[in-house]
């Protein structure tokens, strides 16, 4: 079996590639040609579609091969016959609204349960269910000596973005914002943040809000798709402002009572009770982290509606206790209390953090059986198999 890997940084990358080499299709080694692409949004670009179809024509692979889904892949494996197989991490992902997802090369596999019932109840029939993995085999090697265990033992620890560092479209926004529309959005980010479990931001955009926000902060949607401006707003703008909120609300909330380790890009936020170490390294150190906090913390991002984040399948894989926010997706494989522990509004949080500190047995039972589910159901080298007999690659 010979794949055609599309080269982009992702944090999924090597622990997938690992499960490919090991993978035996008719009894024959996996063989991986690599071809380098930047991810810069641009979904057409007639040289390098040349350039990759002349590859693919000269490797002859079985499938091409990517983390989250590019149309310009999508149009060079159609026009070379070539099974696209992609796997998308990130919610949003404005590429799957382009046309180009009805090609039928395509096998698109989706984290997030709500993505693909949106597609899928539209017609399309190139989509898939599929949740994310953690590597076992890989974190099993991070081990926490006297060392490690002084730089990373922690009561409580966050690992991710407080999305004040890049992309922030609200803050660029809000110069240009009447104070009308501007009042508005923040009363309905209030009442999201309140909500676990459903997210009613894109259905309480009106046209007349929509066109406010335009004129303060344009933003188009692509002549090739069919993104919306509510959907742009909504999940690009308002999603990822909500989402930096109530992160940092509640890690000051936590750290009124407990200390907090904080790892994220932003190495400026502080606040009294927040250790913040500026951003870890996913495949050095991050493993680390997990192994050595009491209780690790989920808040997800607002536009992952239903989808468990990579970020809890780590938590688990590496041993570790998770505590999180309301995701659908995870009563699918888990249970909670037995595998995990849920959080509904703050004061439920912080009671909950209360209780696990001072009840180390439960914590342990809790993140070991998670840590087996991980093993037995949720590797890479399962979700790979999965994924190929889906996609009938045989």
């Amino acid at each position: 079996m010979k794949v055609f890997y599309i080269d982009v940084e992702s944090f999924c990358a090597y622990d997938f590639i690992d499960s490919l080499l090991k993978y035996r299709l008719h009894g024959k080694k996996t063989e991986i040609f690599r071809y380098t692409y930047k991810n810069v949004g641009i979904w057409h670009n007639p040289e390098i579609e040349s350039d990759m179809l002349l590859k693919i024509k000269k490797e002859t692979p079985d499938f091409a091969f990517s983390f989250n889904y590019y149309p310009l892949v999508s149009k060079v494996c159609q026009n070379a016959g070539l099974k696209y197989i992609s796997w998308v991490y990130d919610n949003p992902q404005v590429a799957l609204y382009n046309y180009t997802l009805i090609n039928s090369c395509n096998e698109v596999f989706l984290f997030d349960s709500e993505m693909y019932e949106y597609f899928a109840s539209q017609g399309i029939k190139t989509v898939h269910y599929l949740p994310l993995a953690a590597s076992t085999d890989r974190l099993d090697k991070f081990t926490l000596n006297d060392t490690k265990a002084a730089l990373y033992k922690a009561k409580i620890s966050f690992v991710g973005s407080l999305y004040t560092e890049e992309h922030n479209f609200y803050e660029r926004m809000l110069p240009n914002l009447d104070p009308y529309t501007h009042g508005y959005l923040e009363g309905l980010m209030r009442s999201q943040i309140q909500i676990q479990g459903y997210n009613f931001v894109e259905k309480c955009l009106s046209n007349n809000t929509i066109n406010k926000m335009y004129d303060a902060l344009p933003i188009e949607p692509h002549t090739d798709g069919v993104d919306t401006k509510q959907y742009l707003y909504s999940d690009y703008v308002i999603n990822r402002k909500i989402t930096g909120i109530e992160r940092v609300e509640l890690l000051k909330h936590i750290a009124i009572k407990h200390t907090v380790d904080l790892y994220t890009k932003d190495e400026s936020f502080s606040a009294p009770g927040i250790n913040n170490h500026g951003i870890v390294t996913y495949y050095d150190y991050m493993p680390y982290v997990f192994k050595g906090s009491d209780i690790n913390l989920n808040i997800s991002l607002r536009s992952i509606k239903k989808g468990i984040p990579l970020r809890c399948f780590d938590i688990m894989g590496c041993g570790g206790f998770l505590i999180s926010n309301y995701q659908e997706d995870f009563f699918r494989y888990f249970e909670p209390d037995i595998d995990f522990v849920f959080y509904e509004s703050q004061r439920d949080l912080i009671n909950k953090i209360d209780f696990y500190l001072q009840h180390e047995d439960e914590r342990k039972a809790i993140s070991e059986n998670a840590y087996k589910k991980i093993q037995k159901d949720h590797t890479f080298d399962i979700r790979v198999g999965q994924m190929l007999k889906d996609a009938n690659i045989e």
